[in-house]
């Protein structure tokens, strides 16, 4: 069984066997110390891949960095180049370049992933999820990002999809970083009817056997595609649950894990919304953490969850 852990200051917080990890996130401030020998000094001789998101801050304390893992009963299998399978999906690490402009960083990320699933015996249309980080001045370019997308993401099913913007580059020159998850059995759309997902490359869901991998939420009409309750982080929530619970309703799944990516304006009020919270996705693992910005302005928060099918 796949268990999705909550986010820990520090490696030494882990709790974990280390044979069991099969991904590893780490969210790093400017402060962050360089993490290498801390994971080495807890893992041992075990590799899982590893995810480097760097953010403004991790809510609710001041460390400069947390970890989050993925875990599974003997480490699933490692293949060639730091992939790892367990039950099915495909870990990743994540990915960047800092060769060439936005759009040519952002094809050579999809790229490079493909040829990391490559050693899975997949291709790009494996994929159930992508989250890309990018900088704030890179926003009135993110549109380009879409013809990279149309012709390496194969289709017929896209993955779910977020992008978060952070200023502060995981390597000097990096434009984007790319975070990406597959899987190796049949997959199914997720989607209840919301016509913009028509034209893109990205769906609000995706279903590998018993798990969903839902695409980021803000606070969005799906039908309109206008931002709704700017300024108010508890509407916006409540209306980005109920789109979630919606996405949903005909799976029976459960939300087991999210990742809430605050605005820094949104960061003071986030504690307010634990209950509301809770009462949609009682039995979630929470992730909070403060990013620069979001694709859309008047978004104060995204949401990016995992759901289980029992």
């Amino acid at each position: 069984m796949t268990t999705y852990l909550p986010a820990v200051p520090g490696y030494e917080h882990l709790g974990v066997p280390p044979g069991d990890i099969v991904h590893l996130t780490e969210y790093v401030t400017s402060a962050a110390p360089n993490l290498d020998r801390r994971r080495t000094a807890v893992l041992g001789d075990h590799f899982a891949p590893v995810s480097r998101v760097p953010v403004e801050s991790i809510v609710g304390t001041g460390s400069p960095y947390a970890v989050a893992a993925v875990t599974h009963p003997g480490g699933g299998e490692l293949l060639a180049d730091g992939v790892r399978i367990a039950d099915g999906v495909v870990y990743l690490p994540s990915v960047h370049t800092a060769e060439g402009d936005f759009r040519e960083q952002y094809r050579w990320c999809l790229q490079r992933v493909a040829d990391l699933l490559a050693a899975a015996g997949l291709d790009a249309g494996a994929l159930v999820r992508t989250v890309d980080y990018t900088a704030t001045a890179t926003r009135a370019e993110y549109p380009r990002c879409g013809r990279p997308r149309r012709e390496l993401l194969p289709g017929p099913v896209f993955p779910g999809a977020a992008g978060i913007l952070v200023d502060v580059p995981v390597a000097p020159g990096a434009q984007v970083s790319l975070d990406a998850v597959a899987a190796t059995g049949p997959l199914e759309v997720i989607n209840p009817g919301w016509k913009r997902y028509d034209t893109l490359t990205y769906q609000p869901a995706v279903r590998a056997g018993n798990t969903i991998f839902l695409a980021g939420f803000g606070a969005l009409d799906p039908e309109t595609q206008a931002a709704v309750h700017p300024g108010d982080l508890a509407a916006q929530a409540e209306f980005i649950y109920r789109a979630i619970d919606t996405v949903l309703a005909s799976t029976g799944a459960d939300v087991v894990h999210m990742v809430e990516y605050l605005t820094p304006a949104a960061a003071a009020s986030y504690p307010a919304t634990r209950e509301l919270r809770a009462a949609h996705f009682p039995n979630a693992v929470v992730t909070p953490v403060v990013c620069s910005a979001l694709l859309r302005p008047e978004f104060l928060l995204e949401t990016v969850p995992t759901a289980v099918i029992a």
